[in-house]
């Protein structure tokens, strides 16, 4: 049984949650998400809650029922408070600055990289070592964080690059002689 499946999605003032169907469509201060389902699980609104229950004992179904609840409680939190995802860049010379919808990189390549910024997400340049990355869809958030730290992930010598706020690289040593 889904120890996660089983509890039920709590809806914070100010939220409105519709099932159509199989498509859940929750409304909120940041905006308007939806989710549809597979038919293996059904999903109810009842008393400030939603909650998900799976249609028979099938594998399929219990996979279904708590990666499905967990579709939704995203949904909730993302209309209510979103998402974030903090980049720090480290090396001499790399910065980044926001000039308009476009994220201006200098990373030590022989261009500035010029990284549009997608619809539906918002990018914050506090510093110019720091970028902030914010939106309603976590899925979309992580993966604009991680398009912008290809560009030049951190290197395990001296620890350059684009690095995820708290990430740990692992260091290497160099050679000896």
């Amino acid at each position: 049984m889904s120890r996660i499946g089983k509890r039920p999605v709590e809806l914070p003032s100010g939220v409105e949650a519709n099932v159509d169907g199989q498509t859940i469509t929750i409304k909120g201060p940041k905006g308007q998400r939806s989710f549809k389902a597979t038919d293996d699980v059904s999903i109810a609104v009842e008393d400030g809650a939603i909650s998900v229950t799976p249609r028979g004992s099938s594998k399929r179904a219990r996979q279904q029922w708590g990666m499905s609840r967990t579709m939704v409680a995203n949904l909730v939190q993302g209309v209510t408070t979103g998402f974030k995802k903090e980049l720090e860049i480290q090396g001499v010379g790399y910065r980044a600055a926001l000039q308009g919808n476009v994220l201006k990189l200098n990373l030590g390549l022989s261009h500035d990289v010029d990284f549009p910024v997608p619809e539906g997400v918002t990018i914050t340049v506090p510093k110019q070592t720091e970028i902030v990355v914010e939106g309603n869809d976590e899925q979309q958030v992580g993966q604009v964080a991680a398009n912008i730290r290809e560009w030049r992930r951190p290197e395990p010598y001296k620890g350059k690059g684009i690095r995820y706020k708290g990430e740990f690289i692992f260091r290497k040593e160099g050679k000896k002689k």
